[in-house]
This record gives C-alpha cells, sequence and structure tokens, in this order.
C-alpha cells in the first residue's frame, strides 16, 4: 500500500514536502480513497480480514496437513465465519498450504518438518549404522505409535494405534474422520487412562512416532508432558523408523481394511475394535511372545513381578 508514503510526503515537517495532488498523480493513485484510508487508516474490512487471517494462522500451526477448506472449519469454531473462496484467498496470499496438498517445486517436494523429540531408539551397531530397536523389558517402558487411514463409502476413516513394545498389545488407540492433532491426542489419553486403570504407572514411558504432524503439534506435545510420558521421533527416511508400528497396520490391512468394500465409517469402526480386541489381543498367537497373545503374554510375565513386589 503506498497511501502512507503520500501522507509522509505531504507532512509539513518533511525534509522536502510533495503535496498530495503530486504524489498521487507521479505514483497513479486517485485522491479520494486516500483521504478515505487517511480518515480511517485501518478499515473494517482489513481488521475483520486480519481476526480472520489469525484464526486461519492458529489452525495451519496446529495441523499444517490441513488444507483451506478444513482451515475454514476450524476458524468457524474459533468464532471466525467466512466463505471458503475467502479463506482461499488469505491463505494463498500468505503461502499457508496443506503439507500434503501444494505441489512444491524442486527436488524432494515438502519434507517433513523437524522432530520435536529426540531419537531415543536409534542405535548404532558394530557396522556403524543406525538402525532401531524397539524392545522392552516392562510394561509401560517403551509405547510405539503411528496413524493409518482407510476409505469408505462415506470419506476417509483414521485409526491412530498405540503400541506397547513388551507385549505388542495395543494399549490404546482412537479412530476418527478427520486426522487431526487431536486423534492422537485422544489415543494417547485412551492409552493412560487403560493403563491407569489396570493399576499401572506410565511415567517415564518412551512414547516413540514418525514425524507426522499429529505427533509435532503443540497439543500432543503437552498431553505428553500432562501424563509424565517422555517423547522419541524418527529420523526422516530412515529405515524401520517405525517398523513394528507399520507391521501391525499391514497385519490390520491385510485381515480387515482389505477383506472387503466398507461402506460406511461407523461399519469399519466397529470391525476395526473387534478386530483389535477379540482377535488380536486374545485370539491371535505370536511367535514374538512364545505363541501367546498380547493378553495372555502381559498376565503370565507381570504375574510373578507382581509377587515379587
Amino acid at each position: 500500500m503506498m497511501y502512507p508514503l503520500v501522507r509522509e510526503l505531504a507532512a509539513t515537517d518533511a525534509p522536502m514536502r510533495v503535496p498530495v495532488a503530486v504524489t498521487c498523480r507521479v505514483l497513479k493513485l486517485a485522491r479520494q480513497p486516500y483521504y478515505r484510508w487517511l480518515a480511517a487508516p485501518v478499515t473494517g474490512a482489513e481488521l475483520e480480514e486480519a481476526y480472520r487471517a489469525n484464526a486461519l494462522f492458529d489452525a495451519h500451526v496446529d495441523d499444517p496437513e490441513f488444507g483451506y477448506r478444513f482451515l475454514v472449519d476450524e476458524a468457524r469454531e474459533a468464532g471466525e465465519s467466512m466463505a471458503e473462496r475467502t479463506a482461499w484467498r488469505i491463505c494463498s496470499q500468505r503461502g499457508w498450504w496443506s503439507a500434503f496438498g501444494k505441489p512444491k517445486h524442486g527436488k524432494g517436494g515438502k519434507r517433513p518438518g523437524p522432530p520435536v523429540h529426540d531419537d531415543l531408539c536409534a542405535i548404532v551397531d558394530e557396522h556403524g549404522v543406525i538402525r532401531h530397536e524397539f524392545t522392552a523389558n516392562d510394561p509401560n517402558e517403551l509405547w510405539l505409535t503411528d496413524i493409518t487411514e482407510h476409505r469408505t463409502g462415506e470419506g476417509k476413516l483414521y485409526l491412530c494405534a498405540i503400541k506397547d513394545a513388551y507385549s505388542n498389545r495395543i494399549v490404546g488407540y482412537s479412530i476418527d474422520s478427520r486426522m487431526k492433532s487431536r486423534l492422537a491426542v485422544a489415543a494417547l489419553t485412551n492409552a493412560v487412562a487403560r493403563r491407569a486403570a489396570a493399576g499401572h504407572d506410565v511415567a517415564g514411558c518412551v512414547v516413540h512416532s514418525d514425524r507426522g504432524s499429529q505427533f509435532r503439534s503443540r497439543k500432543f506435545v503437552h498431553a505428553l508432558n500432562r501424563h509424565g510420558l517422555v517423547g522419541s521421533m524418527g529420523r526422516v527416511g530412515a529405515a524401520g523408523d517405525n517398523a513394528a508400528m507399520e507391521s501391525f497396520f499391514a497385519l490390520l490391512q491385510k485381515t480387515v481394511l482389505d477383506r472387503r468394500p466398507w461402506t460406511t465409517r461407523e461399519d469399519l469402526r466397529t470391525a476395526v475394535v473387534t478386530w483389535i480386541e477379540r482377535t488380536y489381543h486374545r485370539r491371535r498367537r505370536q511367535a514374538a511372545l512364545g505363541r501367546l497373545t498380547p493378553v495372555e503374554y502381559e498376565a503370565i510375565m507381570t504375574a510373578p513381578a507382581t509377587r515379587a513386589a
């Protein structure tokens, strides 16, 4: 905007005063809009757009994968309603693009954001190669988490699951129609509540994830701190970065998600919960657990420790 320059040059104390008419003629500006601006430098429309931009930016920072259509919903919940076209204009002018939706020029495109935690599961082997070791000697020593998605006739359904590396038990999960930071926070809260109900103290447990925006969000980091948990985050492009969770999701994909088309989200949600609680936890025996199910393994292996205590 050139109006502040016009005002500055026309000021009575300017070193070389230039009349408004001359400046506007040189800059090819109309004088009437300038005088309207001079009477109210910040218009009501500009103030309203500033409030809208603030609401959109807060939502974008919280969930960087959201496009402008989802940001409109978040801004509306924050009390700033607007049309989708308005949100698109504000976001495009400021470069607030979805982490997934906006094509990036150059090699590699957009890379995941910086980690907010150290990688506590990475070790260096005898050959100097960095690899990951997802093992635990006790329950609630190391949790692994990730998010998967699957299409239904109503749209996508997202699952965030948390697995205890000690027994491979899914200690918490959350299912939602939108992949927001609250999906990861709800799964973490569910895991803490379930373990607390069973008499477990989870303080100090390491929670390892990839660099997904949900796990880098302020809400998820605050949830970790609130429950006394320790975050761990893998490197970009590292082999086996979160292989233990990927193997669980691959099994879920094969045995449930890809078995048939899913008409509604509720149908798929019910199938996923039933498979986790009935089949995976209580019927599917695992070689790594000595041919025991996760529930059996925890019951048998933690009983001696309980008696010793």
